[in-house]
């Protein structure tokens, strides 16, 4: 149990060598009816109350084609999937970083990282964040993150694409991670969507093909 808390702290560590940001005032998809989710797709819908520079900043750049053929680069069993940096090596980002929301930081922010939370990652400057974010897998494993970075939504409907990014064969990266896909986990299309009917914006992500054929 010791082993495995340490590897879960060096993860954490490993999301504080990440991240910049994008800006902009794009409006997002109005609420409307809206259609079932194909079977290789996944909703995030988005918390402004919690964290409403990173939400504005993660529309900016959904608007403006970023997340398009972008990978998911570290996928961690009972912790995390981290994607969002274009280089697809955990090192790059958008041209611009935001201020982290997150109480470390001086921001009020008391969303925790439980399953299904999508929040940003960074380096070890509190606002180096940019575009890459992460996606929590349990409950159990990602709330020391809590008041360190910044949750800002939640896979709201989904999350079992999210789940199968674990059946891809992944490797050891350089610092002894478990992490690295052998088959890019890649983002086809991410857009935003109708608007849940507590009047929060969602952002519909549709996945290539990466699942091994049966």
């Amino acid at each position: 149990m010791k082993i495995r808390k340490r590897a879960l702290l060096a993860a954490a560590v490993m999301l504080m060598m990440t991240g910049m940001a994008g800006c902009g005032d794009q409006p997002a998809a109005e609420s409307q009816e809206a259609a079932p989710l194909e079977d290789n797709q996944f909703l995030i819908t988005l918390y402004p109350e919690h964290a409403p520079i990173t939400c504005d900043n993660f529309k900016d750049l959904v608007n403006d084609g970023f997340y398009t053929d972008v990978i998911f680069h570290r996928v961690i069993e009972g912790f995390m999937a981290q994607g969002g940096d274009p280089t697809g090596t955990g090192m790059g980002g958008s041209d611009t970083t935001i201020h982290g929301e997150f109480q470390s930081n001086g921001v009020d922010n008391t969303l925790s990282h439980t399953r299904g939370i999508v929040s940003m990652a960074r380096s070890g400057d509190p606002n180096s964040a940019s575009s890459q974010f992460f996606i929590c897998y349990t409950d159990d494993n990602a709330e020391f993150l809590d008041g360190k970075y910044a949750a800002f939504g939640e896979v709201t409907e989904g999350m079992e694409v999210v789940d199968s990014f674990l059946q891809v064969e992944r490797s050891y990266s350089a610092t002894g991670e478990l992490s690295s896909p052998n088959t890019p986990i890649a983002m086809e299309k991410v857009e935003m969507y109708a608007q849940d009917s507590e009047g929060h914006d969602r952002v519909l992500v549709t996945m290539k093909d990466f699942l091994p054929e049966k």
